[in-house]
């Protein structure tokens, strides 16, 4: 089975509020393929990192470069980040910043990776 490697980029005000476990509900979302992991059902999911946005009002592209670094350094590629269903909550209800066309227009253009928002569907 081909594998897609994936970093999942979350909401660091929300994950420790509604994710308590570290992000259990999204190795969980991952294990079952559920939500936007769905995309990955005929693909072994390896995840090779996973980080918050930085907190508001966002420092999250800079968060992104230093996982691109650490990647880089120990050998450790990604073919897609996913931004966590906590980040796309916290745009809905919680006045979040984030626009995520723009930053998936900055991350896919400055890092060459594939952005897709949301995680799990818990």
């Amino acid at each position: 089975m081909e594998k897609k490697r994936i970093a999942v980029i979350a909401c660091k005000n929300i994950k420790g509020i509604s994710c308590v476990g570290g992000c259990l509900k999204c190795f969980k979302g991952m294990a079952e393929k559920a939500g936007e992991y769905e995309r990955w059902k005929d693909y072994e999911i390896e995840v090779i990192g996973m980080d918050d946005c930085g907190g508001c009002p966002g420092v999250v592209m800079p968060k992104v470069k230093l996982l691109m670094e650490m990647c880089k350094l120990f050998d450790r590629d990604v073919d897609v980040i996913h931004l966590g269903t906590c980040i796309k909550v916290a745009t809905q209800t919680a006045k979040c910043p984030i626009d995520f066309e723009v930053l998936k227009k900055m991350i896919e253009s400055k890092f060459k990776k594939e952005v897709i928002l949301g995680t799990h569907p818990y």
